[in-house]
């Protein structure tokens, strides 16, 4: 498990979600996100991995009737998220997201990049010209797009857009970030490039992945979660949840027998 030096940077705390026709996708879900650390989230699909995900940037807001109980607790201020009072525009700066499938904006690169600059209010050129640049590169693309960032961001290709909605994501300096399947839609090579970007990013903030493929998690992440029909049936080291877990449905699920 986590050693001592390791801080919480955000943890649910009996965590339970009801979608608007009253079914519970998530049950009682207690999960630390350690910080600068990668977790992963695993487990068959329909089993709430990208409930519990959303549930972190406030996403379910978006479709009434949508309920949350518990907590989301983020630190260093020790805030509720989920509270009544706490801006859901404010946690998304904090706590920005990656989809499974690329969806840049119809918009420039360039804009793509300083859109969660410009809802922020940000005004001044040169700033957001300097954040758009180095937001790009943590994603791993200027050098690929520095003298083309007027070009339309559907002129990338999969990989590239995908890095896109990376850098629009960092543009705001979030706290945590959350991918949900972030390469499902991407070739081996394009796969290996955010793989390799996710390890970089961990430096500067800490990272939820939400992901199908075992392999993956193993690769890029310190911690694995292995979730079930809404439960959380174990967390823990990625080598130890992999190589000798400590519940069967965790094994069984690895090794092939389930799922």
């Amino acid at each position: 498990m986590a050693n001592v030096t390791t801080a919480i940077k955000a943890e649910s705390r009996d965590l339970n979600f009801f979608y608007s026709n009253g079914m519970q996708a998530l049950k009682s879900v207690n999960m630390p996100l350690y910080e600068n650390k990668i977790t992963a989230l695993i487990g068959p699909s329909g089993c709430g991995k990208s409930t519990f995900l959303r549930c972190f940037n406030r996403m379910h807001d978006l479709y009434p009737g949508n309920k949350y109980q518990g907590q989301i607790i983020m630190q260093p201020d020790n805030t509720n998220i989920l509270e009544s009072g706490v801006d859901p525009i404010e946690v998304r700066m904090r706590i920005s997201m990656v989809f499974q499938k690329p969806n840049p904006f119809p918009k420039s690169i360039y804009e793509n990049v300083a859109y969660g600059l410009r809802v922020r209010g940000e005004k001044n050129k040169r700033m957001v010209d300097d954040k758009v640049e180095e937001a790009l590169k943590g994603g791993a693309l200027w050098n690929e797009v520095k003298d083309r960032l007027h070009d339309l961001a559907f002129n990338l290709s999969g990989g590239q857009q995908q890095r896109l909605c990376i850098a629009r994501a960092l543009a705001t300096d979030p706290e945590i970030m959350l991918f949900d399947e972030p390469t499902s839609a991407l070739d081996p090579i394009a796969t290996a490039n955010i793989e390799e970007l996710m390890s970089e990013l961990k430096e500067k903030l800490t990272i939820l992945v939400v992901t199908h493929n075992m392999q993956q998690a193993a690769r890029v992440s310190d911690y694995t979660a292995y979730m079930y029909l809404g439960e959380l049936i174990e967390y823990g080291d990625t080598d130890m949840i992999f190589t000798r877990p400590t519940r069967k449905e965790t094994e069984d699920y690895i090794t092939g027998k389930f799922g």
